[in-house]
């Protein structure tokens, strides 16, 4: 990688031949020089190590099927040295996207002054074909039910296991970045499941309340698959300080061992107020 100009240049040596495209992936500003070239397609192409982005390292065009343009800038070599231009021979051009995350990317926000807007998530990892109650699960519909009888809510329930969702992919680990809103997966996905959690949370819901059982000490390995994914949202506060939540609710349902519960509580309660929720007086229950 150089820089001309204050610009970030990606070189590229492939049969003898050198060719540049702006180090800045069109996706989210990776750096396409960290990246790995391989033969696909219709020639040699560059990934972003971020999201996995492709663009033909002579072109600059995105792989056949997509309308992105990488910028290029001519090279020359004379006297073993390599020459660059300042200005590309081909300028970069990316999509509008306009798509099914339009409503996450545009925070189209569903509650107002007056709605109450309950969400309810379970994140017990029942089997659904063994006839078996879960306590959390009975207690959350419980609530739930209270909620829409007693002061005419709307709610929703989601049952995490019900959702196939991929695992949090540790962007953030490479790059803070590269962690983004709507969530890169999403992106990538727009059927996976967690993009139902984030409309039912984050735009919707003015309340929400999360049941888990306890496993080991812990809340289940459901309610941490979807807190990693969660990310997203905290890291918008962190680094560009823009709240996705306000003036919303969390609460829980906890059940398990009685001197487990305080701890699990407490973990959930700080997650939570770290997303911007708000905690009311006697923000969990627990049952064991």
């Amino acid at each position: 990688m150089i820089s001309v100009k204050g610009k970030d240049i990606a070189l590229f040596k492939m049969d003898n031949k050198i060719t540049a495209l702006s180090n800045s992936c069109l996706h989210k500003g990776g750096p396409l020089a960290n990246g790995k070239i391989q033969r696909k397609y219709d020639g040699y192409y560059i990934t972003c190590p971020w999201h996995g982005w492709e663009y033909n390292i002579v072109t600059g065009k995105a792989p056949p099927g997509y309308e992105e343009q990488q910028s290029v800038y001519e090279v020359q070599t004379m006297n073993g040295k390599i020459f660059v231009s300042d200005k590309p021979i081909a300028y970069s051009s990316n999509k509008k996207y306009d798509g099914p995350l339009n409503d996450l990317i545009k925070l189209e926000y569903e509650t107002t002054p007056t709605s109450l807007n309950i969400l309810g998530i379970s994140t017990t990892n029942m089997n659904n074909n063994l006839e078996r109650d879960s306590t959390s699960d009975l207690s959350l519909n419980k609530a739930l039910i209270y909620a829409k009888e007693k002061y005419n809510a709307s709610t929703v329930l989601l049952k995490l296991r019900d959702l196939e969702f991929r695992h949090c992919e540790g962007y953030y680990s490479i790059n803070e970045q590269a962690c983004t809103w709507p969530c890169s997966i999403s992106e990538m996905d727009e059927n996976d499941g967690m993009n139902e959690v984030y409309r039912k949370m984050i735009l919707w819901a003015d309340i929400v309340i999360i049941s888990t059982p306890i496993r080991w000490g812990s809340a289940s390995s459901l309610y941490y698959k979807m807190t990693e994914r969660l990310n997203c949202v905290q890291n918008q506060t962190t680094l560009h300080d823009r709240v996705l939540v306000k003036n919303k609710v969390a609460s829980f349902i906890i059940t398990g061992g009685q001197d487990n519960i305080q701890h699990v509580a407490g973990n959930m309660m700080v997650f939570f107020t770290e997303l911007g929720f708000s905690l009311p007086p006697f923000a969990f229950m627990g049952w064991e």
